[in-house]
């Protein structure tokens, strides 16, 4: 018997420009049933994923240039952190607004979602800016009492951290053999902290503050996660939202820390070039929320992280190659565990991914039991 021409569908091949769409704007392929768009072929799948971890890496490894520029060049100097956050918030809500304006005034043109402030989504957001401010003030703080160490202790208790909110918070395991790469990972940054020989230096209050910072990383990492839903799945609103609160949020800090009497008294306030650098911030803060948040959508809060990770490492040992530094073997060492750590979970994870594809549903077993 033959099928009926009208419940037959071509589905046209995907195109680049097609899987482009589909990983920056999170949506399904249009072409696709519902049920088929929730489980999308493997190969789409890590297309996406690669897709969107690339845009984050190079977004990330651009914005700590850009950082370094405004806080340690010759010419600038601005010993203000927290006032260059701030400003990216404010830069990074401004745009978002105007973008949805634009898409209001030109809805064929300018594809955007509307924005408002909701009082009730602005509730279920709130935690985030709140993780957000707090480990841009702890990660600022604590560097003034830990250094290198500062960075390498954080980055491993991120990565338990959020083995730990993952599972309490989202009810996601975590399986073996992800957790035995992550402890590569973390091993390789001890070694590199017993390289340092930085035990010496170590303080209460450095410890404290290398914990608030990890546990600020995971939190929002892992309500990222959580708060996607109530905002149906949108980055962008997800972006405006965390932006426009964090603003009011660094408000007292600026005032506590005395970093706007610093702003004040700096010497190229006035210049055209720094506020162009600062406004350049802001447009790599618009890209680096939403790449961040995609992220997350896209894979799960661990693997934002382990991601994040093995980009900071990658990036270290490309400056020393590219500045021909001579660095000791332990140095070396510590830096293979961390990258090779980061394979080995990468792969871990695209081979649990595409187990769980070739695994038949309930459905399909439904299916052919009653076909027998």
């Amino acid at each position: 018997m033959l099928p009926d021409p009208g419940t037959c569908k071509l589905r046209a091949p995907l195109k680049r420009s097609r899987i482009l769409h589909m990983a920056l704007m999170g949506t399904p392929d249009p072409y696709s049933e519902p049920e088929a768009s929730q489980e999308k072929p493997f190969l789409l799948r890590a297309l996406q994923i690669a897709l969107v971890v690339s845009l984050y890496w190079v977004t990330t490894v651009c914005m700590v240039f850009l950082n370094k520029y405004l806080l340690d060049s010759s010419y600038l100097q601005l010993e203000s952190p927290i006032v260059l956050t701030f400003y990216q918030c404010l830069v990074t809500t401004l745009l978002c607004k105007g973008l949805s304006i634009l898409a209001i005034c030109f809805p064929g043109a300018v594809d955007f979602p509307t924005l408002c402030l909701d009082l009730r989504m602005a509730r279920n957001v709130l935690p985030l800016p709140v993780y957000f401010v707090g480990l841009t003030i702890f990660y600022n703080i604590g560097q003034r009492y830990m250094g290198v160490a500062f960075y390498t202790l954080g980055r491993s208790l991120t990565i338990v951290f959020n083995v730990l909110f993952s599972h309490q918070m989202l009810k996601q395991t975590t399986s073996f053999y992800a957790l035995f790469t992550c402890g590569i990972i973390i091993g390789g940054f001890w070694f590199g902290v017993d390289h340092e020989g930085v035990e010496g230096s170590l303080s209460l209050t450095g410890i404290l503050f290398v914990v608030l910072t990890s546990l600020s990383i995971s939190l929002n990492a892992v309500y990222t996660k959580k708060v996607l839903p109530a905002l149906d799945g949108s980055i962008w609103r997800l972006t405006f939202y965390n932006n426009a609160i964090s603003c009011v949020f660094f408000l007292p800090p600026l005032l506590l820390l005395g970093e706007l009497r610093t702003l004040r008294l700096f010497v190229q306030l006035g210049r055209a070039h720094f506020w162009g650098m600062m406004t350049l911030r802001g447009l790599f803060g618009l890209a680096i929320s939403y790449v961040t948040g995609l992220q997350i959508k896209f894979t799960s809060p661990l693997t934002h992280n382990v991601s994040g990770t093995a980009k900071a490492c990658a990036q270290t040992v490309l400056a020393v190659l590219y500045y021909e530094e001579t660095k000791s073997f332990l140095w070396w060492a510590s830096n293979l565990m961390v990258l090779g750590g980061s394979s080995a979970y990468t792969w871990v994870r695209g081979w649990e991914m595409k187990k769980v594809q070739e695994e038949p549903s309930p459905k399909e077993d439904e299916k052919s039991s009653m076909r027998v």
